[in-house]
């Protein structure tokens, strides 16, 4: 084990090898393939931020991605910090421009895609059950209880929309930033090859992206509102919405609508669709608060 005090190499976890940026590239950057470019950094402050500035600029190709081995300022929604140890994760953003043939009022549902996406790749690649917490979390189990593994953060920048994830894969119980995060490997994965598990969520993403853009964004034809609905752990809980101005909804989760916005049903018997804000699961299967 290397000394906490030991000067920091890309060797210096062997339990964690570096990507191998030829081999990913050699995987996914086929001609009839979404992914146009692929990139591996070994730092960066965010990946979502660089791609973000390269949009604004104009210099960047649909299906670009950009992996980092260490996020220095990884972001996630309403401007939150996301650290982890370097190759203790996957780290990347994509560019996507679903501009043809898709309102932009749909695009919403852009980063609701990528949760389906990530969480079937890796209940493939890595055997863990992952579900889906409305917006933007991916949850597993560690010893009975819900933890979050995963965050997923959209922004539209130049003409497309860029959509980033963070996946704890390898992080052990003393590297976790908050007694609520997990890991796949705390949760059981068989796998935690960090490049079987990329090709696994970019695979999945470029299918799902693909059948929603072929439905002209209808989440309902495609078939992406249902695959959300049936993997989402939010539904059929009794939850609170805590709203963007400090108000705050409890009511039972009942339905995702076509809009991508999550249903509650309140006391007085109304269904309020909530379209943005933090979502804690009070009561529901799992049992706890999340």
């Amino acid at each position: 084990m290397t000394p906490p005090d030991a000067p920091h190499n890309r060797w210096s976890d062997l339990d964690r090898p570096p990507l191998n940026v030829t081999a990913l590239r050699r995987g996914l950057l086929r001609p009839e393939s979404l992914w146009s470019e692929l990139e591996v950094v070994e730092t960066t402050g965010s990946t979502n931020s660089d791609l973000a500035e390269r949009a604004r600029s104009g210099d960047l190709a649909e299906g670009t991605v950009l992996v980092a081995e260490e996020q220095t300022a990884g972001r996630g929604r309403l401007e939150r910090s996301w650290t982890a140890p370097p190759r203790s994760g996957l780290f990347f953003s994509v560019y996507l421009e679903p501009g043809d043939g898709v309102p932009v009022e749909r695009w919403g549902w852009v980063p609701l895609l990528a949760g389906v996406a990530a969480a079937t790749g890796l209940a493939k690649s890595a055997g863990v059950d992952t579900a889906l917490k409305w917006p933007n979390d991916l949850l597993v189990t560690v010893e009975g209880e819900e933890r979050k593994t995963g965050g997923i953060l959209g922004e539209f920048a130049g003409g497309g929309i860029v959509v980033g994830l963070g996946i704890n894969v390898s992080l052990r119980a003393d590297e976790l930033p908050a007694p609520t995060a997990g890991s796949l490997a705390l949760a059981g994965a068989v796998s935690t090859d960090r490049e079987t598990l990329l090709r696994a969520v970019l695979r999945s993403l470029e299918h799902w992206y693909g059948e929603w853009k072929g439905a002209g964004g209808d989440a309902a034809a495609s078939g992406l509102q249902a695959a959300y609905a049936a993997g989402c752990a939010t539904l059929d809980r009794t939850v609170r919405a805590e709203l963007p101005g400090g108000n705050s909804l409890v009511g039972q989760a009942v339905a995702i609508d076509g809009d991508g916005r999550l249903v509650l049903s309140t006391d007085d018997g109304l269904q309020q669709p909530v379209s943005a804000g933090d979502i804690v699961h009070l009561r529901g299967a799992a049992g706890g608060l999340t």
